[in-house]
């Protein structure tokens, strides 16, 4: 079947856009008549090469990000505990919402809804805002007739996951400040303080130090380069925005950053963290494993990661255990496989798998507050290495002149 997209009326002559797999155009109208709505418009959805989509994404006229979506399943939650249909929740939500662009999508999956889809199908068409686990476990609770306890799972990992990025996230907050301020200063010095000293030292006619030296042609090439220099650099940022776009470059830099110092095994506990949450909420949920080994290995943001889970997977339906595959993956300690094995043993895989993420997630906090500590000795000798420079190519001079007045 063919996608298509659509433009309707209801009964109170709201206009609904969403998009409709079917055989053909007849088809979709039927399917619209049939739910009393009126079509307006139907269009085959045009098909976008990758080239296009990281065109588009450069572009994007909105984004759903993890808060209003944690927000979205928490709201929907309460609305359907209340006993209101999912139809009426969801319209109300669309409503409420403060993000047009969430607020039209929440509008289609209405009218797809009112079409004849079920919840979870509905929410697949937007794969892009809805994450793979978000979907499955919406499936496993629409089939077992246990949706509002999907949508209080949902809603209690992802504030919690959301917490946990941002955790992430302050760790490496100080040394991107850092490094930025320090690239800042020496722009400005290269630019502007260095330049001022340049004549003063042509006109002294002595032989400068090699200090000194190397800090004037740095400051004339900057100067004399800089248009140059801002759109090389304008291009070198597209070009490494396209190359991480790629399936090797996202592949390459997932792997370098995870060797990076300090903050690579944090990064790589965090994400570890969130994939054991991840697969034992999805196990908690009946979701089977092989599927929720699928919907979770694309929920660690970490290309290399992914590949090591879809190899679990694979080693799963060739008959090993979790455990096995956990260890040939080379991703855990050998506390975490111990815990699996006792999950795999017990039948209880999910709760030592939340067990093996709060785990994680204890050592990524202890070791965000102790970063500072870890980072300041750094901070300091490199900006004494930049004044030490500084003061042998400028002051240096400067006092061997002073001496000769």
């Amino acid at each position: 079947m063919a996608k298509f997209t659509y433009k309707a009326r209801n009964r109170r002559g709201e206009s609904l856009k969403g998009e409709i797999e079917a055989d053909s155009e007849d088809a979709v109208a039927q399917q619209l008549i049939n739910s009393e709505l009126t079509p307006i418009v139907i269009e085959a959805a045009a098909e976008s090469s990758p080239h296009t989509q990281w065109l588009q994404s450069l572009w994007q006229p909105g984004k759903v990000d993890a808060d209003e979506l944690a927000l979205f399943s928490r709201q929907l939650y309460s609305l359907t505990r209340a006993g209101i249909p999912i139809i009426r929740a969801l319209s109300s939500l669309s409503q409420s919402t403060r993000n047009p662009f969430f607020a039209e999508i929440l509008q289609s999956i209405t009218a797809n809804l009112e079409a004849g889809l079920d919840l979870s199908t509905a929410f697949s068409r937007y794969s892009g805002v809805f994450p793979p686990l978000f979907i499955s476990i919406i499936r496993v609770g629409e089939s077992t007739g246990r949706l509002d306890d999907a949508l209080l799972q949902l809603a209690d990992h992802l504030e919690l996951e959301k917490e946990n990025r941002k955790r992430l996230k302050s760790a490496l907050r100080y040394p991107t400040i850092v490094l930025a301020v320090m690239a800042i200063a020496i722009v400005v010095i290269n630019l502007f303080v260095v330049p001022a000293f340049t004549d003063i030292f042509e006109r002294s006619g002595k032989d400068l130090p090699l200090a000194t030296q190397i800090l004037l042609g740095l400051s004339n090439f900057m100067v004399d380069f800089w248009p140059h220099l801002l759109v090389v650099g304008a291009l070198g940022a597209f070009g490494v925005k396209y190359w991480l776009s790629t399936e090797t470059g996202r592949y390459q830099w997932d792997r370098a950053k995870l060797k990076i110092p300090l903050f690579g095994d944090i990064i790589l506990r965090g994400t570890l963290g969130r994939f054991a949450r991840s697969l034992g909420l999805a196990s908690q949920s009946g979701v089977p494993l092989l599927q929720g080994l699928t919907v979770v290995a694309g929920t660690v943001d970490n290309a290399f990661l992914e590949e090591r889970v879809l190899t679990m997977r694979a080693g799963i339906e060739h008959g090993e255990s979790l455990t096995r595959t956990a260890a040939a993956a080379g991703m855990f300690t050998p506390l975490v496989l111990q815990m699996i094995a006792v999950g795999e043993e017990t039948g209880a895989i999910d709760r030592q798998l939340l067990e093996t993420a709060e785990h994680y997630e204890r050592e990524v906090d202890y070791d965000i507050k102790t970063i500072g500590d870890a980072i300041e000795p750094i901070i300091i000798i490199t900006l004494g290495v930049m004044v030490l420079i500084l003061a042998m190519g400028i002051f240096l001079p400067m006092w061997d002149l002073s001496t000769t007045i």
